[in-house]
Order: structure tokens, then C-alpha cells, then sequence
């Protein structure tokens, strides 16, 4: 299994910190971060390759990509078309340059758990994202706002967009990657339910999860066998891995918190994608904000990078 970063940005100091952390490469959130991508909506073939090139001189790959949402289109409004048409060059032009993953970008500011964050302080004063289902009603009672669309209208123009980009990913080499809504709320666009769902609407063998282990953990789901059930289909395709306190269900919410120091046995849960035959990307997610930390959180990324490649040690070993 590969350890990986967000880029936070690709300069050549920070080439050279996940160098020195030992990761083997990034997962690109920020389409700024692809040439050309700003100026035209999809990268510019000739910079990525030279940028993969960069990245392969210091040892390190992309391994997936994370466009922009494209908000015309999965609101219906005029534009639309031409979101999908830069969509659709974007999958391609990533399989000619050999990225392995894109994300499919079909989350919109519409989930009402964003109305129920907050920060969280931990051990010593480190603090992360929480979420409260109290939190999240009161706000939404105080505040009544219409949702931008209907789950139903997401949903039909989700599986529009996969309808138009499997065919152009199963032809390019490219595995399309679905992260659930978090919260995963029931009402959520892309509650667990629909987040598996996209799968059988439109079958494909390079259409696969994002499987986010915190996310996950967040409904309730025993994850261990949550792993083992839909690894062995081989739908895995991509991990997001931290940890958390509580559940929605039990608890009301949850609170995001370092490797180390949640519910989940992070081990346990290496040893599950282990048997089941996984060997791609563990990209390290929400990570602390830890005093004296740096603005890109370096000290908070090389902590979670060692305390992963520390239990893969671990798991070499038995």
C-alpha cells in the first residue's frame, strides 16, 4: 500500500518535505496545482507530463486527481454542457499522461451537515472538525435556507455524468473514484446508500469507491467488516485514512481526531484492506491543527505519515 498527501502546493520545498517524510506520492486537490487547468478547465497534456516528470525525479507519483465541481451542470443551469465537455477532456487527458484516479466531483455546498461543524479541542489543546446533529438543526431552524436542488435532480444528473465519462475512462485507463457526503447524513446528496448505489447505475469495472474510513466509522458502520464486505466485490479503489470519537447514531455526532487517539483500532483496519487484496493509496486526511504548526501543517502531515508507516511495518510483520 502507497502512503500518501493533499499537495499543498508543488513547490520545491514542499517536494522536498514529503521527500523527507518518506511519502510516495500525491493526490492533487487543487486544479491550480494542474497546468493549464486555470486558464482552459482541463490540464494542459504537455505540463502535466513534465510535472509528473518533476515529481518522478524526487520519487513521488500522482495518484489521483480531484477536479472542481461542476456546479452549472448538477444545478441544471445554463453552462452546464460545457462543465461535462471539460469533465470528459479532463478524464481523458489525465489517462494519455498515466494518472490512475479521478474523483467524481458531484459534491455541492448542499449537504445540511456542513450547518452542524465545529472546532474541537483534544489533548494538550490540538483541535479538529466536529459535528453536531443539535448543532446542525438549530442553525437550520434559525436559518431556514432552500437546498439548491432536489437529492432526485443530484442524483438524475449524477448519473448523467457517469453515463458520459464511463465509457471515456474505461477507454483511457482511468478508475472513477465516488467519496460519500460527510456528514453522511441520510439527506445528504450522496448519503451512504446512494454513495454505493452510483455503482449499480452505472456498472462499470472503472467505477469504484473512495472509501474514507473516517466517513465510514461517522454512520455507525463497523468498518473492519464494512471493508471486508465491499473489498471482496473489489470495489475499493482509493482509502482516505483517520480516525474519530462517536457516531451519528449513537452519540449525535463525532469528532475528528489524530491517528492515535480515536475509536478505531487503525491497525485492525489496515489488517482488513490487507486481506482483501488492496494495495493502493492510504492518503492521510484531516490531519490536526497542532501549536507551532507551519501554514501547509507539516508538523501535523509528518506525524500522521509516520504513525501510518509505522502500522504498515507492523502489518509487514505478521
Amino acid at each position: 500500500m502507497k502512503v500518501l498527501m493533499r499537495e499543498r502546493d508543488l513547490s520545491d520545498h514542499y517536494i522536498r518535505f514529503a521527500q523527507q517524510i518518506g511519502v510516495d506520492g500525491f493526490d492533487i486537490h487543487h486544479s491550480d496545482s494542474l497546468p493549464g487547468f486555470k486558464e482552459q478547465g482541463y490540464p494542459d497534456l504537455e505540463g502535466l507530463l513534465q510535472l509528473k516528470g518533476r515529481l518522478r525525479a524526487a520519487g513521488l507519483g500522482i495518484y489521483r486527481f480531484a477536479p472542481p465541481t461542476p456546479r452549472k451542470f448538477l444545478l441544471g443551469q445554463p453552462g452546464g454542457g460545457e462543465d461535462l465537455d471539460q469533465l470528459a477532456k479532463t478524464v481523458e487527458i489525465l489517462g494519455r499522461a498515466g494518472i490512475p484516479m479521478m474523483s467524481m466531483p458531484v459534491h455541492t455546498e448542499d449537504n445540511p451537515g456542513y450547518r452542524g461543524g465545529y472546532r474541537q479541542e483534544h489533548r494538550g489543546g490540538y483541535s479538529m472538525h466536529a459535528f453536531d446533529l443539535e448543532v446542525m438543526r438549530r442553525r437550520i431552524a434559525a436559518e431556514p435556507r432552500e437546498p439548491l436542488a432536489t437529492v432526485e435532480e443530484y442524483w438524475a444528473r449524477a448519473v448523467e455524468m457517469y453515463q458520459r465519462l464511463v465509457p471515456i475512462a474505461e477507454n483511457a485507463g482511468i478508475r472513477l473514484i465516488l467519496h460519500p457526503s460527510d456528514p453522511p447524513l441520510p439527506e445528504a446528496p450522496f448519503s451512504p446508500r446512494r454513495w454505493v448505489g452510483i455503482l449499480d447505475a452505472v456498472p462499470s469495472a472503472s467505477s469504484g469507491l473512495l472509501y474514507c474510513v473516517g466517513t465510514r466509522c461517522e454512520t455507525g458502520t463497523n468498518v473492519v467488516d464494512d471493508i471486508h464486505n465491499l473489498g471482496r466485490k473489489g470495489k475499493i479503489f482509493h482509502v482516505h485514512f483517520r480516525n474519530i470519537r462517536g457516531t451519528i447514531p449513537t452519540t449525535g455526532g463525532y469528532e475528528e481526531v489524530a491517528m492515535d487517539d480515536g475509536d478505531m483500532n487503525m491497525f485492525r483496519v489496515l489488517r482488513a484492506l490487507r486481506d482483501t487484496g488492496y494495495d493502493g493509496g492510504l492518503q492521510i486526511d484531516h490531519v490536526p491543527a497542532y501549536a507551532g504548526d507551519t501554514p501547509h501543517q507539516e508538523i501535523a502531515s509528518a506525524y500522521a505519515v509516520a504513525y501510518m508507516k509505522g502500522l504498515l511495518a507492523a502489518l509487514a510483520a505478521t
